[in-house]
């Protein structure tokens, strides 16, 4: 086992096939290139996540599954990127989006245009732009109201008149 001290979630402890490793890094973050996923929800199933950098203690990203967001979520990536990833199609990989959050949490947003994609076989991933879609770099997650399971139209009243 190996251990990491992190300021926000103390000691961790994980095993080198934890990690999930990204050859590139993240886009504004090439240098670090593994991470390990901490669940944020406690049925642990994978749909919102902490990626905990290793290479840098003070680095994690959350990140949550798109398709819990919308189900009709369809990211394409090109031949190469799938070859890159050591997959035949989009439905061998797992996808993830980052959640850039916001004090007033109906302003949090999330990219569905550059999802983070990883191969769960080799945990070998790569963030891509999906140049063939509609998709943008901000969606609030307000506008998800499935996953929020609350009516974000009086929520966000309330907020307001706060």
């Amino acid at each position: 086992m190996l251990t990491l001290e992190t300021k926000e979630y103390g000691t961790l402890e994980y095993a080198p096939e934890d990690i999930m490793h990204y050859p590139d890094g993240l886009f504004g973050f090439p240098d670090l290139h593994d991470y390990i996923p901490l669940c944020l929800n406690e049925e642990e199933d994978n749909t919102l996540l902490v990626l905990q950098s290793v290479d840098e203690a003070s680095i994690g990203f959350v990140v949550i599954n798109p398709y819990a967001l919308d189900p009709d979520y369809t990211p394409y990536l090109t031949p190469e990127e799938l070859q890159y990833l050591g997959v035949e199609s989009e439905q061998d990989l797992t996808f993830y989006v980052i959640c850039v959050l916001h004090e007033n949490y109906l302003d949090n947003t999330v990219n569905l245009k550059c999802p983070l994609v990883v191969n769960p076989e080799t945990r070998r991933g790569m963030q891509v732009i999906l140049s063939s879609s509609d998709y943008d770099f901000r969606h609030k997650l307000s506008d998800f109201s499935n996953i929020l399971g609350e009516d974000t139209e009086h929520a966000d009243t309330e907020t307001k008149e706060k």
